[in-house]
């Protein structure tokens, strides 16, 4: 099964869209969300920053990519209160897709990897839910970050962050998951690389060690020549994997 175009929320009469993918059979299939990159200015469910939904449907899982309002068109925190509504539209349509919400992964690369860095780390935190499916939950099984980003305010590209009303390094602190890393956090897997020249390493390294201070549950992949990595064959083998080891 294979569907484009998905609505998959509605904000001010705009819908949210997505494409998804199914094996055949009867499930309950383990599930995969995708969150594309692009500074949160650029990027679509389709580039190589995000999953090819029929690769993974191959692989068993139901797979869903989606697009999300982009900080040029609708400020943060929208990008993050869609990437939150299409986590509870996953679970309103459960039943439909026979879905097995207990296996549920996110994956994100570069502003999409901090995107799922956050779901993992602050979860719902003080934002609005919009889009639909408010009588939801939030949860999932773990996130993988692939070159993303762990803290807005050491990060050039950070400033366009800038939700209206708020002081400005506060809105990037409270976005920021290595602000929320905790020992309850999801489980993350973060892969990097020393020559990505859109995020440096350091945020990687950072964020890694407060995870490791903390005791949540997470593995580094640390990457010296991979550059700022999209989604190809080596990332989802990893991603794969580590689905499998938990």
């Amino acid at each position: 099964m294979f569907r484009e175009n998905v609505v998959y929320g509605e904000v001010l009469g705009a819908g949210l869209l997505a494409d998804i993918a199914a094996p055949e059979g009867e499930g309950p299939f383990p599930i995969i969300l995708s969150i594309h990159g692009g500074r949160w200015i650029r990027g679509d469910r389709r580039d190589n920053t995000a999953i090819d939904v029929r690769e993974w449907a191959g692989y068993g899982f139901f797979a869903m990519s989606i697009d999300y309002r982009l900080v040029t068109c609708t400020p943060a925190p929208a990008c993050y209160q869609d990437t939150l509504c299409a986590v509870r539209w996953v679970h309103a349509h459960r039943d439909e897709f026979y879905l097995d919400t207990g296996r549920f992964y996110l994956i994100g690369m570069s502003a999409g990897g901090h995107l799922v860095s956050l779901a993992a780390t602050l979860g719902e935190g003080r934002f609005d839910r919009s889009g639909g499916w408010e009588d939801q939950p939030h949860s999932f099984t773990a996130a993988i970050s692939v070159s993303g980003a762990y803290d807005l305010r050491r990060l050039d590209w950070g400033s366009g962050w800038i939700p209206p009303g708020e002081p400005w390094d506060e809105a990037r602190r409270y976005a920021s998951p290595i602000e929320h890393v905790a020992a309850d956090n999801r489980p993350q897997l973060l892969l990097h690389a020393d020559n990505d020249n859109s995020i440096p390493i350091q945020q990687a390294l950072n964020m890694a060690a407060a995870l490791d201070e903390a005791g949540a549950p997470h593995e580094f992949i640390h990457y010296t020549d991979r550059g700022h990595m999209p989604i190809d064959d080596e990332i989802v083998a990893q991603s794969r994997a580590f689905i499998e080891r938990l």
